[in-house]
C-alpha cells in the first residue's frame, strides 16, 4: 500500500537520493535554468521553493536551514543576495516547468525547470554593452 507516500524513490536509496537533489538545487541556483526529466523537475520544484521562500527572510536561521540543503556558499550566497530578493514580492511559484522532449535512448519525457523570471544571456547583449562603455 502507498498510503501516505509523499514523494518518488527514483530507484535510490535515501542518501543517494538525497545527494541528487542536492546537486540538482546547486545547478538550478547556479545557473537559473536546467533539464531533466519530468518526474525529477517535479520534485526538484518542491524542495527548491521551499529553499527559495526560507531564502527570502534573510536571516541567519535561514542561512543555516539552506545550509543544510546547500552545501556550496557560493551557490548560496547568490541565493541570498540574487535570486530570494527578486521574489520578494511573490507568496510561491518561483519556478516553472516546460515540457521539452523525449530523451533519445530510453524515451523518457524530458523538462525544462527554470525560475519565472529566467532571462536568457545571449552573446548579442555582452557585446551591446561593451560597445557602449
Amino acid at each position: 500500500m502507498r498510503h501516505r507516500v509523499a514523494s518518488k524513490h527514483f530507484g535510490r536509496t535515501a542518501n543517494q537520493r538525497k545527494a541528487l537533489f542536492r546537486a540538482l538545487i546547486v545547478s538550478l541556483i547556479e545557473y537559473e535554468r536546467i533539464e531533466t526529466t519530468q518526474a525529477k523537475a517535479r520534485e526538484l520544484r518542491r524542495q527548491a521553493e521551499k529553499i527559495v521562500t526560507i531564502a527570502k527572510k534573510g536571516d541567519l536561521h535561514a542561512k543555516r536551514l539552506v545550509m543544510s540543503y546547500v552545501p556550496n556558499r557560493k551557490t548560496m550566497t547568490k541565493l541570498f543576495n540574487e535570486i530570494a530578493p527578486r521574489f520578494i514580492d511573490r507568496n510561491g511559484g518561483y519556478l516553472r516547468i516546460i515540457k521539452t522532449r523525449n530523451r533519445l535512448k530510453d524515451q523518457a519525457p524530458m523538462a525544462v525547470i527554470e525560475f519565472i523570471d529566467y532571462q536568457k544571456k545571449s552573446k548579442d547583449t555582452k557585446s551591446e554593452d561593451k560597445k557602449e562603455s
